[in-house]
């Protein structure tokens, strides 16, 4: 099992993703000899997991059942223990496309690690930076779990005071930090010389306002600001009623037309969206910009 790779069989020290419902799923180390337990009772993981193909439905101790997912970076999102704050997949779509990632490309970043592991391998390389050293050494260990530790370095420093720790190689840098507006030239720095191009995230508008200025300020063009809104609707079968217009002229001149013509329809069916009475509020804004060849 690899984040960035997919493996049909659950396999002895794999991480799943044992689905429970809708809004509720958690991720399991498997390990032979051991049980999770679940409200539809224990899982077994020799018995119940170690061989069987992902997606499979699982029948727990107390005949409840539940699914056994692959994990991807969109699944490891939602059942992540939230350390920091966690960017959801409509912000992780445009930062993924405004950076034109792809395999092969070198990342500077500081959260969204399996998102941008799984798009620029299995040549690219990844590196970030963690303030915390006990978050630096659990995000390390998560990637070796996940067998994508090849791909990234992780260091334990202030990228606004030390920088990323390599100078010219990164085709794009991403900031999700408190004052992105103070790493703004460290991104620069580790940028390659022909460019490239930078993201970052900020909650509130003021904090916006100072990483443009910064960005400005350090060369960078094409500094643009969005903020994404997603609005689901809901895809639903309805039954409309048809207007009376009242007896056929042609039917009350001839007769035999009229008992061969069938009754109208009183209603027809039809499928139609529903707008949302509630969308989810403000994650944050995404500022971009490019680097110009230098």
């Amino acid at each position: 099992m690899s984040f960035v790779e997919y493996s049909d069989f659950i396999q002895d020290g794999d991480v799943a993703v044992v689905y429970l419902g809708h809004e509720s799923m958690m991720p399991v180390k498997v390990q032979q000899g051991a049980q999770t337990q679940t409200r539809y009772g224990a899982i077994r993981h020799t018995t119940d997991l170690i061989g069987q193909r992902y997606g499979s439905k699982v029948t727990c101790s107390k005949g409840g059942w539940v699914y056994v997912l692959h994990p991807t970076p969109e699944l490891w999102t939602v059942t992540l223990p939230h350390r920091t704050q966690i960017l959801y997949t409509t912000d992780i779509a445009t930062i993924t496309m405004m950076l034109e990632l792809k395999p092969g490309s070198v990342v500077c970043d500081g959260s969204l690690s399996h998102a941008i592991l799984r798009t620029i391998a299995p040549t690219g390389y990844l590196h970030t930076v963690e303030f915390h050293q006990q978050r630096a050494e659990k995000v390390a260990e998560e990637f070796k779990e996940h067998r994508v530790d090849h791909l990234v370095t992780v260091r334990n420093q202030d990228v606004c005071k030390d920088g990323f720790g390599v100078t010219g190689v990164a085709d794009a840098v991403f900031l999700d930090i408190p004052s992105p507006w103070e790493a703004v030239r460290h991104a620069k720095t580790a940028m390659k010389k022909q460019g490239g191009r930078v993201c970052s995230f900020s909650p509130c508008i003021e904090q916006v306002q100072r990483t443009c200025e910064a960005l400005v300020d350090q060369g960078f063009e094409e500094v643009s600001t969005v903020e994404i809104l997603l609005r689901v609707h809901d895809v639903r079968t309805i039954s409309l009623p048809l207007p009376d217009f009242g007896p056929d002229s042609l039917a009350q001149t001839q007769p035999d037309i009229a008992e061969k013509t069938p009754p109208i329809q009183a209603s027809v069916t039809m499928k139609t969206t529903i707008p949302p009475r509630e969308i989810p509020g403000h994650t944050g804004y995404l500022t971009f910009a490019t680097k110009p060849r230098t």
